[in-house]
């Protein structure tokens, strides 16, 4: 297992030396003055742009400034905005409400949507595996920010169950309706692929063979099925969180969370490239990280699979 991790870490190596390279040559090396607009609607002085290039070595060749972006990176610097603010310290105050938004959803997803998926496959066809199928087919149906505001209007505004909006300092209540809300989509496609698998996995001989020796149900469920068919599941999931981290700038514009999302958009918006960079290199940490996780899981749910 520990060479299997090791192996793992060392092969994402060159996936994150390309993944940021890649995004830090196409926030930087795109046509337009990344200056524009700084100096309100004045053009800015030739001396701050000059002090500016400097600062962000766009003088130099484009490997060369990755390079020391990228020492930089090493040594945990994430860098300075163009107006002297530490990319760092913006994502220290906005990533921690982002990731406590993803993990709620993730919560959500996997809870309701495996429940479902999970009733569905062991009744078959009936009313129960027809209702999910129809609600799942109506959450996809709907995009994201249409579900969002109906929430919001309907039990925020005219019933006054929820909060329209959260404040700057969400608990987790606070968020468990923007969470619903962020997952309302996969969860439906984790009801769908549980579902699937639990249907597939139902006729597999070591299921059979579980029932034949005497086995109560719960435990050929709980045990043997869910189990073995959990398997794609967790991928889905593993991935989804950080599609949760970089896919709430809706969500979190909806409910006013002072999240990540919301950072994204308005430094694209000002044409803040070290802002952008920074908090996309993060999110690929995060999903390197994930599917490292997903793969030794892997293990934990099939006995069968060895890491040698």
């Amino acid at each position: 297992m520990g060479r299997y991790v090791l192996r793992r870490l060392l092969q994402m190596v060159p996936v994150f030396l390309g993944t940021t390279f890649l995004i830090y040559a196409l926030v930087w090396a795109v046509p337009g003055d990344p200056f524009e607009g700084k100096c309100g609607e004045r053009d800015c002085p030739e001396s701050y742009v000059s002090a500016m290039r400097e600062k962000f070595n766009l003088d130099d060749p484009l490997l060369v400034q990755y390079g020391k972006y990228l020492l930089n990176l090493v040594r945990g610097d994430f860098g300075e905005t163009s107006s002297g603010v530490e990319v760092a310290d913006r994502i220290a105050d906005t990533f921690p409400v982002t990731l406590q938004l993803a993990l709620v959803a993730l919560l959500i997803e996997a809870v309701i949507g495996i429940a479902a998926g999970v009733v569905s496959g062991l009744r078959g066809r009936g009313f129960l595996d027809s209702l999910v199928l129809v609600s799942t087919l109506f959450l996809i149906s709907i995009p994201v920010f249409v579900t969002g505001y109906v929430v919001q209007l309907v039990f925020g505004l005219q019933l006054g169950w929820i909060a329209p909006t959260v404040g700057s300092s969400p608990s987790f209540g606070d968020l468990l309706v923007p969470g619903f809300v962020l997952a309302s989509l996969s969860m439906a496609y984790v009801a769908r692929l549980t579902r699937a698998s639990i249907a597939e996995n139902r006729r597999a001989d070591y299921v059979r063979t579980a029932l034949a020796k005497g086995l109560p149900d719960k435990r050929v469920v709980g045990v043997h099925l869910l189990r073995n068919s959990l398997i794609p599941v967790i991928t889905f999931l593993g991935t989804d969180l950080g599609a949760f981290l970089g896919g709430a700038i809706v969500t979190e514009g909806i409910f006013n969370v002072p999240g990540i999302g919301g950072l994204v958009f308005r430094s694209i918006l000002t044409k803040d490239g070290a802002m952008v960079t920074g908090l996309v290199t993060l999110l690929v940490l995060v999903y390197l990280l994930m599917t490292l996780l997903v793969d030794l899981l892997y293990a934990v749910l099939d006995p069968r699979i060895r890491y040698d």
